[in-house]
């Protein structure tokens, strides 16, 4: 058996693959760049080894300084996590030749699979049916465009060596299919050091589906069902489930045999993920294989109770597998949420900064039955870095069926802190809520079919705006309370604390009367009717539950100034609670109109300016691309939102913004 491992990532995989070489009695060595120095996968591995400057091409990805690392800790294997060097030939190359085990596949299966365009030629080989499209090399953007007319349009553009999203983009017509080539190759080439581009047709109204395998190196090869990974933004996966509300036995087994034939050709060993695209009617196509440990692998281990992680070492440690094929069992649901630092009011646009608060919800079984499980590779205090993926943690929950998983994920959300970046749990919470989602009728375009204008929070309906109004009136009373108790102690006199509130939320006024007695607390509506109310809120707390009605509610509290903002299942609004007299003067007051930025082209996102495609006096028009902005490994490229002329460019290409820092002024 494997002594220790070396764990060549950072952040929640690392932290993950460390959490099971521990509870197998392996050591851990763990690598780190200089903005992760202070990182939480280095506080908890054995040991850990500096491997140089912050960007990854100079750190994570360096083959030479991961050697050097091996060397130094005499760690017998190497896990490579998912990204980096995870599907690098060469590296695992360089593991064999000094006698370190790769906790992988075979060389020879990475360079078969890993290149998305021998992948295809080798699966349409073996038979497996795949998306039409141009598997060789494209040599320039004319070139690209006369493949992409061929093919006809919508296209999808594509980094031979690509992942995660990055080095893809979609085009309708000949003008983004040019604009897509060479941004994909941009991206590519920064990303992965590989800038070889190829394309296919983009099946509309798709599903994606993905087929877990693990092998061994004695020739058997096992499928752990499917996981639907539809809900996706920008080809980046943001929730995932297993197993798929979509798919029939039939389709599973189906999809689950090729899988296997396509892992048995390339001899494949490890774990393993055969991606596929499904249309309506369940015809599904190869779509890529990935030669490593899928981001969202903790929703296969919570429906089939396999600890893949650990079945990666026990192969890599020669061992054979233990079960077999007959004995893999799909027991429950369960669902994936990932938490990433990008700014869902901002067009998701990356967030960097440091963790304020960062508290996420109790793990493990839970009173009704349910699991919770977060992967996470951050802490509070700890800082989100510009230099790599944004995500920051990966929210499971696992039910005996798929709408009570989806009701304890929003439950977990509810009750899930993150403070001091944009994230994007408003629009998790939302997506769990949406009646397509909760329904099963998904496809990789749901989020741009539902969202076509952007996340912008959610509106309460009826039902939960009085919800919000009593927990705010019980906020309220709570902080009235305590006034009361300190006024008492300086004074003579106590001050008395009123029933009747007005409370402003959303626009809208709700008169409420609080009546308290032994039995509990009632929020008075005026229509009539009555909720019961209670809450463990008190002043200082950040979090509270309250039960309203019989609703279980985790609210997020904040107080601003006289308004207490609250943040549940996507809704984010600022209450009032005044009394009758004063609302009514407030009403008279003017309201404060924000600062005209109509002019401004202000930087979305913390960055780096790579171009700046117009000039002072410039004439633009409406969609004319003027700056590209790159962070996290992303190209943005921003647009003129309308025609206009250039009065004055701030910044040159190469100049680091922050949030809100002006690019240019129109005039």
């Amino acid at each position: 058996m494997i002594s220790k491992i070396l764990i060549a990532n950072r952040g929640e995989i690392a932290c993950r693959v460390i959490k099971t070489a521990r509870r197998m009695g392996i050591k851990t060595v763990a690598v780190y760049s200089d903005a992760d120095a202070g990182a939480l996968h280095v506080s908890m591995a054995d040991e850990a080894v500096h491997i140089g400057p912050s960007p990854s091409n100079q750190s994570y990805i360096v083959i030479d300084k991961i050697l050097e690392a091996i060397r130094k800790t005499g760690a017998d294997a190497v896990h490579p996590g998912y990204g980096f060097l995870s599907e690098n030939a060469a590296f695992a190359q360089a593991l064999e030749k000094a006698g370190v085990a790769f906790v992988g596949p075979p060389v020879g299966a990475i360079e078969a699979m890993g290149d998305k365009i021998t992948s295809k030629k080798l699966a349409a080989e073996a038979g497996v049916s795949t998306v039409p499209g141009h598997m060789g090399l494209i040599a320039d953007a004319d070139e690209a465009v006369k493949i992409s007319s061929s093919i006809g349009y919508p296209v999808m553009i594509k980094a031979s060596a690509g992942g995660g999203g990055k080095g893809m983009r979609i085009a309708w017509n000949d003008a983004e299919a040019r604009e897509g080539f060479q941004s994909s190759k941009n991206e590519a080439k920064a990303s992965f050091g590989d800038d070889r581009i190829f394309i296919e047709k983009f099946v509309t109204q798709p599903r994606h589906i993905e087929i877990q395998v693990l092998g061994d190196k004695y020739g058997t090869v096992l499928y752990l069902g499917e996981r639907e990974c539809s809900i996706q933004r920008r080809n980046q996966k943001v929730i995932e489930e297993a197993p798929s509300p979509f798919l029939d036995a039939a389709t599973r087994r189906a999809m689950g045999e090729q899988a296997v034939a396509l892992s048995k050709a390339v001899g494949y060993h490890s774990a393993g993920t055969v991606e596929f695209i499904v249309d309506g009617d369940r015809n599904f196509y190869f779509l890529e294989m990935n030669t490593r440990l899928q981001v969202e692998h903790p929703v296969t281990e919570l429906i089939t109770g396999i600890d893949l992680v650990e079945q990666m070492i026990r192969v890599a440690s020669g061992e054979k597998l233990s079960f077999g094929q007959d004995d893999i069992k799909l027991n429950g649901w369960a669902i994936e949420s990932r938490l990433y630092a990008e700014d869902p009011y901002r067009n998701f646009l990356p967030s960097i900064g440091r963790l304020s608060r960062y508290r996420p919800p109790a793990e493990g079984k839970m009173p009704d039955g349910t699991v919770v499980r977060n992967d996470t590779g951050v802490f509070e205090g700890g800082e989100i870095s510009m230099y790599y993926d944004p995500m920051v943690a990966k929210l499971c929950t696992w039910a005996p069926d798929r709408l009570t998983a989806i009701d304890a994920m929003s439950a977990a959300l509810d009750n899930f802190e993150v403070e001091g970046i944009g994230h994007n749990l408003p629009f998790l919470s939302a997506v769990m809520q949406h009646e397509r989602f909760r329904s099963g009728k998904i496809t990789t375009a749901f989020i741009a079919e539902e969202f076509p204008d952007g996340f912008h929070g959610v509106e309460p309906d009826a039902a939960s705006a009085q919800k919000l109004a009593a927990v705010a009136t019980l906020v309220h009373q709570a902080l009235q309370e305590r006034a009361a108790q300190i006024s008492g102690t300086i004074g003579n006199h106590r001050r008395v604390i009123g029933k009747d509130w007005t409370v402003t939320l959303a626009g809208q006024e709700h008169a409420v009367t609080l009546d308290t007695s032994a039995d509990g607390a009632y929020v008075r509506l005026a229509d009539g009717s009555a909720l019961t109310a209670a809450g463990d809120w008190t002043p200082g707390r950040s979090h509270a539950t309250f039960h309203i009605d019989g609703t279980a509610m985790g609210v997020k509290i904040d107080l601003l100034g006289t308004g207490i903002r609250l943040r549940w299942r996507g809704i984010d609004v600022t209450t009032h609670v005044r009394s009758p007299r004063v609302a009514e003067l407030a009403r008279l007051m003017p309201k404060k109109l924000p600062p005209d930025t109509s002019k401004m082209l202000l930087c979305p996102m913390p960055g780096v300016i790579t171009t700046v495609t117009v000039t002072q006096g410039e004439t633009v028009e409406a969609g004319q691309a003027l700056a590209t902005v790159e962070a996290m490994k992303m190209e943005n490229i921003l647009r003129a939102e309308r025609r206009g002329v250039v009065k004055r460019v701030a910044v040159s290409a190469g100049a680091s913004l922050a949030v809100d820092e002006l690019i240019m002024e129109f005039e």
